[in-house]
């Protein structure tokens, strides 16, 4: 990793509400204002993976959808033609089942910036990695009682809720060779004293707070 944190945004530049999370459009804001790349929710649906973070979207199950345009769902797949040439990509999966089309659209646009494939779920992860050793995944947690699980996953990410870290946490997790990101940062104090720390990466819905706070001259 490099010597500072990755900037990331969370579905995107989720602080703009003018523009709908886990879009393309918002995934290029979070690009405009700076950020390294973005995180997105992909579920199962009848026609594949699609982007949402819910079960509903607006009133319909998604896993029921037949044609993710008629409900203004973007693809996996567009996601990545669309940005795996220019971003970090952090590809969070919400239910299991998705294993062959994750890896299928991964294999067709791989993400030449760097990316992981994360999961709250070990299932999940434990899948794509008997599919695909290769895959870099991510152990996403938000309750202390099962930060420690990231030692028992095939996992390079460790990805626990800001609230989570230490700096004794930090030091564990880079001495087991592992990367570790941090989410949902949206204080700017809280993202200086995280990158003081030495986490890899944070995740913010404030796309342009992040990058002001942590890059103020625009440097890559």
């Amino acid at each position: 990793m490099r010597d500072r944190p990755l900037l990331l945004g969370h579905r995107g530049a989720r602080a703009v509400t003018t523009i709908p999370e886990n879009t393309l459009p918002s995934f290029q804001l979070a690009l405009r204002h700076g950020c390294d790349g973005f995180e997105l929710d992909v579920r199962l649906a009848k026609c594949g993976a699609v982007i949402c973070h819910d079960a509903e979207f607006h009133g319909v199950r998604v896993s029921a959808v037949n044609d993710a345009k008629s409900v203004n769902l973007a693809t996996l797949d567009e996601v990545l033609r669309t940005f795996s040439k220019q971003a970090f990509l952090n590809i969070e999966i919400k239910v299991p089942g998705l294993a062959s089309e994750v890896l299928l659209a991964i294999s067709e646009n791989p993400p030449e910036r760097g990316y992981a494939v994360s999961s709250f779920l070990p299932e999940v992860l434990t899948d794509l990695n008997a599919r695909d050793e290769s895959i870099p995944l991510g152990f996403i947690v938000d309750d202390r009682t099962h930060l420690s699980h990231w030692r028992d996953l095939a996992v390079q990410y460790v990805i626990p809720q800001h609230s989570l870290v230490t700096p004794e946490l930090i030091r564990e997790v880079h001495e087991a060779s592992r990367i570790l990101f941090t989410w949902t940062v949206n204080d700017a104090r809280r993202m200086r004293l995280l990158a003081d720390w030495g986490v890899d990466g944070i995740i913010s819905d404030q796309t342009e707070l992040l990058v002001k706070t942590l890059r103020p001259h625009g440097d890559n």
